[in-house]
């Protein structure tokens, strides 16, 4: 192991206890939420009310000191709430913008389903481009910057589904779970005279932040992990289990994954375990499932482990 690869370790590590103190038993998904602000990209965290995913979020941006803001998406919700919106300035004649929640390191877009579409399409640019266009003006976001989005289950009354284009911003999906009977009542004891997440401190800070990312992206990629990625990502365009397959972004984002959880376990290269690790994450929520795997009772995060179960890994030399 090189010393830039045990340092990175070190300060994942770090990180990791510090969220542990407020989310109790959820090692993996602290890990999985990480590799996701290593990588770059923007997670979206699915699953019931009341299991700790605003406070997952909440406990990252204090372990990291970065800025963060928390936007509850409404059906009222409008797209100046999130964006900003110019306003007269009658003393000088002119607009000015007023920025808006938006505007922070890490933004909470709290059940992002519970809003009308228009509104959920005033993130894609800032998902994409890292900016906001207002007229004739475009505003800078300062980086790091992350969308993390939570959602309840479709099935819910109220809701709007994501389309397609905003799912494929989201460069992982994750799910937290019911914790265990042992785990809860840890829980019920740290919260009987207090709120554990007000008393833990940054172990972090933006540079370090960037300076992970930096080391992310320079964890090396051999040409056949090259391949075996685009062949996994292909084989859903072709595979009879789905009608929509996964876009190059997808591939792009399965290769940066990997590359953060080769960092995380210490290594300055991915092999083909981290891609399988991380496939399940990064691509599920991309796909539509066709008529024949429904009727499989499948869904698309089964389908696809059995579709990539077809794709041959490359061998690597020791």
């Amino acid at each position: 192991m090189e010393q830039k690869e045990f340092e990175a370790m070190e300060y994942v590590r770090k990180i990791e206890e510090n969220i542990e103190k407020v989310i109790i038993g959820k090692n993996s998904v602290v890990k999985n939420i990480l590799k996701g602000i290593l990588a770059g990209g923007h997670i979206l965290i699915e699953d019931i009310p009341g299991i700790g995913k605003t406070t997952l979020v909440k406990a990252l941006a204090k372990s990291l000191n970065l800025s963060y803001s928390r936007i509850q998406f409404t059906p009222d919700l409008l797209p100046s709430d999130i964006l900003g919106v110019s306003i007269y300035n009658q003393r000088d004649m002119s607009f000015e913008f007023r920025k808006g929640p938006v505007f922070a390191n890490i933004v909470l877009a709290d059940e992002i389903n519970r809003t009308s579409p228009k509104t959920q399409a005033a993130l894609l640019e800032v998902m994409e481009e890292f900016q906001v266009s207002e007229g004739t003006q475009s505003y800078r976001l300062e980086m790091p910057f992350f969308v993390m989005a939570t959602q309840n289950p479709i099935e819910y009354e109220g809701t709007f589904n994501l389309p397609e284009a905003q799912l494929d911003r989201f460069m992982m999906r994750i799910k937290i779970g019911y914790p265990s009977q042992t785990d809860e009542v840890s829980i019920l004891r740290n919260f009987r005279e207090e709120i554990p997440i007000e008393k833990i401190s940054p172990v972090a800070s933006v540079e370090d932040v960037l300076m992970l990312q930096q080391k992310t992206k320079q964890v090396k990629v051999s040409e056949e992990i090259y391949k075996y990625i685009v062949d996994i990502v292909k084989e859903t365009r072709e595979s009879k289990l789905f009608t929509l397959g996964a876009s190059p972004r997808a591939s792009i984002a399965l290769m940066r994954v990997s590359q953060a959880t080769a960092l995380m376990k210490g290594r300055s290269y991915v092999i083909p375990e981290d891609v399988k690790e991380n496939a399940g994450m990064v691509l599920a929520h991309r796909l539509i499932l066709s008529s024949y795997a429904r009727g499989q009772g499948s869904n698309a995060y089964e389908a696809l482990q059995v579709m990539i179960s077809t794709v041959e890994p490359p061998r690597m030399d020791d």
